[in-house]
């Protein structure tokens, strides 16, 4: 089975990032790599540090090619992928959109992608 990555972005960085080719987010600098999740992590990273943002997506990124580190870099006793480097957004195989719970929550699904996240996928 292939391993699957996702990365919860605003959805207006996204479109920045497709439009240079490169994404590089902010944390970049101060952590030297990119936070991405598993499937099952995704809805709780999301509450956990974009609760308040208004229009987040998640994008999910081919690992292939990207020599995607798997650690515990917090000693939090869990593991996430991490990628060391810019992500090159024609990595990029899917856009998905987080939704919201009754109560406010982020919720998400891998299912029912909203399609193709760049234009050469």
């Amino acid at each position: 089975m292939r391993m699957q990555i996702f990365h919860v972005v605003d959805r207006q960085t996204w479109a920045e990032a497709t439009a240079t080719g490169e994404y590089i987010p902010a944390t970049f600098a101060q952590d030297g790599f990119v936070h991405f999740s598993f499937a099952t992590q995704v809805a709780r990273v999301a509450n956990a540090l974009y609760r308040d943002e208004p229009d987040l997506i998640v994008v999910e990124v081919d690992p292939a090619g990207l020599d995607v580190v798997v650690e515990d870099c917090y000693e939090s006793g869990e593991q996430f992928p991490h990628v060391y480097r810019p992500i090159p957004t024609e990595f990029s195989v899917a856009i998905h959109e987080l939704s919201r719970s009754d109560g406010g929550d982020w919720k998400f699904s891998v299912a029912g992608a909203a399609g193709p996240a760049s234009s050469d996928r």
